[in-house]
């Protein structure tokens, strides 16, 4: 095991000058920031090579000085460690943000994407895209980062791709147990005769003028517009030939 600083006589450590100190303290803020888990003393002393009783000195001169401050977080130890949290007394606009957050609705491009996710699994980008016909890397990110879908394999074709698949968060939100409860996609489909109708609506059929020969259009015939009738004027025999 290696030795920690606090292992060697104190004679051998001297108080560092105030701008080491300010650069260990900064070096603090940067581990306990991007620590997951609140980060024990002696393993700062082990990455700073610093005593222990210094570095507890430090973080609590760092804690005061945003209490000062009245900085937005704090630096607290929990659990035998130190981490940042947010103040106390900022607790209801927290809770405000992070409620805002989880009712915050999917667009209908990403609840289009998750719903071929969801059929199709496990399913490449390119396939995606190929479906939809946009590319969906955007969406997928925002998807992955709300905890709908995440990578779950490789393709075993060129390139390899990353294949997507739902993650337990989507069966919770959807309230399903497993992805066979999924409804039929069949049910999402329309019929034929639908397909037909829906085809035949939206077909565009020109029309086209023809005047047939040897026929002309005379004035006696035509309706009288105040009369309700058509006034389309109405073909008349041709004169007879000489």
């Amino acid at each position: 095991m290696t030795d920690t600083p606090d292992h060697f006589p104190n004679s051998d450590f001297i108080t560092p000058a105030p701008d080491r100190i300010a650069d260990f303290k900064r070096a603090i803020e940067s581990i306990v920031l991007v620590a997951h888990d609140p980060v024990p003393p002696e393993l700062l002393a082990q990455l700073l090579e610093q005593p222990t009783t210094l570095i507890e000195q430090w973080c609590e001169e760092l804690a005061q000085a945003y209490l000062d401050g009245r900085h937005g977080f704090e630096l607290r130890r929990v659990a035998g460690g130190f981490r940042y949290q947010t103040a106390a007394e900022l607790t209801p606009y927290v809770e405000r943000f992070l409620l805002h957050d989880q009712r915050a609705r999917l667009s209908g491009a990403a609840l289009e994407t998750l719903a071929i996710v969801a059929y199709k699994q496990p399913i490449s980008r390119a396939q995606v895209g190929a479906i939809r016909g946009v590319d969906p890397d955007g969406v997928l990110r925002t998807l992955q980062a709300r905890g709908y879908v995440d990578e779950i394999g490789r393709d075993d074709g060129p390139g390899q791709a990353i294949l997507y698949g739902t993650t337990p968060m989507f069966l919770e939100k959807l309230g399903l147990d497993s992805l066979d409860d999924l409804p039929p996609i069949a049910e999402f489909i329309p019929s034929a005769d639908v397909v037909e109708l829906l085809e035949h609506g939206l077909r565009v059929t020109p029309e086209i003028a023809v005047t047939p020969t040897g026929v002309t259009y005379g004035t006696a015939d035509r309706g009288d517009p105040a009369d309700g009738e058509s006034s389309r004027a109405q073909p008349s025999a041709a004169p007879p030939g000489p």
